[in-house]
């Protein structure tokens, strides 16, 4: 219960904003519509376990706190980050005492992926039997962070990033809250929404900036990047959005898409990701999805990250810029690592067998009595340079491994392989 001196004291922007029904929440139409998970639980009132996962500002705390509003459950508020196993063990407590009396209560664990896994058991009894009904909030993907016992009870639905109409909507409701226009031409005003990037919580912060500033001319977009800090892009370089991003890298690289490539490039690096990092990726690139399709595109690969570590930031990110460049229109082939998972899978089966005689080395006297070297055709004095001997091991058929793409160099080595095949194939008929 508030105080008179409580009610009195100022409340920021966010908070007056706040929903007061779930049908106040923006850009969660695939979740709050009628026919989506708490559209259904809305209608039926079963409330059950959830994991909310999402960026900041998109709404996570607020729909918990509307769903126990609708369900008539005990609020419980509980951030993950200040609290321990002595505050839950007096929630689990108190939640006991009002099951007895007839209400539920809705645990809410802000940063729930912030619990250890020990941490996490430790309320599994209680989600298990009905004392609380858990409702976690994450930013980070939970199939990492948290423990499969959990998740398994907990239905995990995904929150979107608000996007630009959401964003507006919540401008439009600052307005109309403080009765006044925000100072921003068109442009300024998009830009505003571009930088909170999808958090709505920042954005109203921004705006709360902007209407503290004096009377003045309305703003353009220069004069908005005056008057409120830009953040910097949400992008954890240990979590989830650095592998979603350099994910999209390197997808984008291999469907050979220059501009997406270049575009999550700049986002990494906005974000502070390490250039050799991404430097080390492009060579794995270079070698998985583009082989000898384009032999330079290792060279161009290496170069481009020993460029950068002589130039350093910034002035060596464009040897990584022109790397993309090259490798997202290079040819693309996976020839050579398909060969490279095939080979391993048969080599794992075949165990431990030898090679065939005739291709070992013979040092010793005893070595040549058992036949090591007998046999073996010196391929530099045949005639074409190919002996066409098998050097597979002894009663292991030959197969193929490597099978070149019809493009780039690989078209070349696809000629010199039938050109041996061919070779092999007469040589043996005439033994």
């Amino acid at each position: 219960m508030s105080t008179l001196f409580e009610a009195q004291a100022p409340r920021p922007l966010a908070d007056r904003l706040r929903p007061r029904t779930l049908d106040e929440v923006v850009g969660q139409d695939h979740l709050l519509g009628p026919d989506s998970p708490i559209g259904r639980l809305k209608t039926s009132g079963a409330m059950t376990s959830m994991i909310l996962w999402g960026p900041p500002g998109t709404g996570k705390t607020t729909i918990a706190r509307l769903l126990a509003e609708h369900t008539d459950l005990h609020f419980e508020p509980l951030s993950a980050v200040f609290s321990g196993v002595a505050d839950l063990r007096k929630i689990f407590e108190a939640a006991r005492g009002r099951r007895g009396a007839g209400q539920g209560t809705l645990l809410f664990i802000d940063e729930v992926h912030r619990f250890n896994r020990a941490q996490q058991d430790g309320f599994l009894p209680y989600v298990e039997d009905g004392t609380v009904i858990l409702v976690g909030a994450t930013t980070e993907n939970p199939s990492f962070e948290l423990n499969a016992a959990l998740l398994s009870r907990s239905q995990v639905l995904v929150l979107n990033r608000l996007d630009d109409a959401a964003l507006e909507e919540l401008l439009k409701r600052a307005e109309a809250e403080d009765g006044k226009k925000l100072p921003l031409d068109s442009d300024a005003r998009a830009s505003l929404r571009a930088m909170a990037d999808g958090d709505g919580r920042y954005l109203l912060n921004m705006v709360e900036t902007l209407f503290a500033l004096p009377p003045a001319a309305v703003l353009d977009t220069a004069g908005l990047a005056e008057a409120v800090q830009r953040r910097m892009p949400l992008y954890d370089k240990s979590q989830d959005g650095h592998f979603n991003l350099m994910s999209a890298l390197h997808k984008s690289l291999r469907g050979s898409d220059t501009d997406a490539a270049l575009y999550w490039f700049a986002r990494m690096i906005a974000g502070g990701e390490d250039p050799n990092y991404v430097a080390r990726r492009l060579v794995r690139f270079s070698v998985e999805d583009i082989g000898l399709a384009d032999p330079q595109a290792l060279v161009q690969a290496l170069a481009s990250w020993q460029a950068y570590e002589r130039l350093g930031t910034p002035e060596g990110e464009l040897a990584l810029v022109q790397c993309i460049i090259y490798l997202a229109t290079a040819p693309k082939s996976n020839a050579a690592y398909k060969a490279e998972k095939a080979v391993r899978a048969v080599a794992k089966e075949t165990g431990s067998l030898m090679p065939p005689k005739h291709i070992l080395n013979a040092p010793t006297n005893m070595m040549k009595e058992l036949g090591y070297g007998d046999g073996y055709a010196y391929d530099h004095d045949s005639e074409d340079g190919f002996s066409g001997q098998d050097y597979f091991p002894e009663g292991m058929a030959r197969q193929r491994f490597y099978n070149p793409k019809d493009r780039g160099f690989e078209r070349e080595i696809t000629k010199r392989l039938a050109y041996w095949d061919k070779l092999r194939a007469q040589k043996g008929e005439s033994t």
